[in-house]
Order: structure tokens, then sequence, then C-alpha cells
């Protein structure tokens, strides 16, 4: 007896046309194309979730620079000083002080100095 794949072929056909939805023309309509372009989404999104963090650290470094800057120090050298000091404040802290607090910023580079 042979094994027939009526309701699991259409269960999978649904949910690749499920996560298909809101895709132009044929790639939310047709089957074939639903799937490749699920499969490429995937691989996008996978690569996305890798690249935010990179995207993320260059902002908080380039928002401590400018900041450093109008305090009259350069970024590799506020860094260098920081960890002379043994100040252990990450980017994303640092960056967060430099746009909200700027008194406060400014005073540990006074420190670092």
């Amino acid at each position: 007896m042979r094994i027939k794949r009526a309701v699991n072929a259409v269960k999978k056909r649904r949910s690749i046309l499920k996560s298909a939805k809101g895709y132009r023309g044929a790639k939310s309509k047709l089957y074939r194309t639903a799937r490749e372009q699920v499969m490429k989404s995937g691989q996008y999104a996978y690569i996305g979730r890798k690249q935010k963090k990179r995207d993320f650290r260059a902002l908080w470094i380039t928002r401590i620079n400018a900041a450093c800057r109008l305090n009259g120090i350069s970024y590799s050298k506020f860094i260098a000083g920081l960890k002379s000091k043994n100040i252990e404040l990450n980017r994303k802290v640092l960056a967060d002080m430099a746009v909200r607090e700027p008194e406060a910023f400014a005073e540990l580079v006074g420190q670092v100095k």
C-alpha cells in the first residue's frame, strides 16, 4: 500500500503561502515562486540579524566620537583612557550617556584626560 500525501502536502503549501503573504505578484500567489522567495527571505533575515549587531556598534561609536570631539579628545584616546582607568562601560551605555546626559559624559571625559 502506498502512502498518499494529500493532507500533508496541502498543509505544507498553505504554510508556505501564509509565510509569503504581502509579497509582490506571483511570489504571494503561486506555490513554487512563493517557496523560493520564502527561502530567500529566510536567508536575508538570518544575515540581517548578524548585520544589526554591526550596525548598532557602528552607530554607538559614531555618537561617542562626536561627543568626544565636542569635549576636545579623539575616540581612540578616550577608549584607551577608559581602559587604563579601569572604567568598564560598554559602548551602548557610553553612546546613550553622550546623547541624553552630555554633562555626565563631559565629566567622564575629564576623568580620562
